[in-house]
């Protein structure tokens, strides 16, 4: 039988850096079963390290793995990888935005999409391999979600404002677990942040909880407040050079 010594309490990031999956998706299993867990007097959730390997081995079956990749080629249906995502990647690496501190430049340009187009929610979306990591947010409280939930994919993948008018009738976002669950979401639309080298490392982005439409004017703010975020990612690179 294991010991305390030999099975270690993990927390929820250490989790998730083992099984290579985003915190969030981490969680989610946590809630659902999937890894036994339990929180402690503080609220926060734990779990051992055999039952995160038991986890990873059941993951890396013949059958999971089966799963995995036929799961792999619907998203890829949904919004094809570039050729130049790994360049992408790299430059959202050299970018040095993802995973830092709230900025107020970023979190005012959020604050005044979310106010221009009368949405209850707005991000600053940074897209990495795994996750969607928000810079800035206005109207959730999560940092972040797995990629394969993000709407900005699939903005990305489009290069250009990309707009959802009702999530729940688009067989793309139906099952999304931001549309099943909270924050139930029904209209998006994203413009894609462009580095100096005119990479897309994510999205300006509205989200709202009703089905609905931007009006012209709306979404040519947004354009502006996204070329604004843009300006300034690439001030940043230049100032490093």
């Amino acid at each position: 039988m294991a010991t305390p010594d030999d099975d270690p309490i993990l927390t929820t990031r250490d989790a998730a850096q083992l099984l290579g999956v985003a915190v969030s998706t981490v969680q989610l299993w946590m809630e659902s079963g999937a890894l036994p867990a339990w929180k402690t007097p503080g609220g926060h959730r734990r779990v051992r390290l055999s039952a995160v390997l038991a986890l990873r081995q059941q993951r890396g079956t013949p059958e999971a793995d089966g799963q995995e990749a036929s799961y792999k080629q619907q998203v890829a249906a949904h919004y094809p990888v570039p050729e130049e995502e790994s360049q992408r990647l790299a430059a959202l690496a050299e970018s040095r935005l993802l995973d830092t501190p709230p900025e107020e430049v970023f979190d005012r340009l959020a604050r005044l999409a979310a106010q221009i187009t009368d949405c209850p929610i707005a991000l600053v979306s940074l897209v990495s391999s795994q996750r969607q990591w928000f810079k800035a947010r206005v109207g959730v409280d999560i940092s972040e979600t797995p990629r394969e939930w993000s709407f900005c994919s699939h903005a990305l993948a489009e290069g250009k404002p990309f707009v959802v008018g009702d999530a729940s009738n688009d067989p793309r976002f139906a099952a999304n677990p931001l549309v099943v669950g909270e924050p139930h979401v029904r209209f998006y639309a994203g413009v894609p942040l462009e580095d100096g080298a005119g990479r897309l490392l994510g999205t300006l982005c509205v989200l709202d909880r009703e089905p609905r439409r931007l009006r012209e004017r709306e979404l040519r703010a947004l354009r502006e407040l996204a070329a604004i975020a843009s300006d300034e990612i690439k001030r940043r690179r230049l100032a490093r050079n």
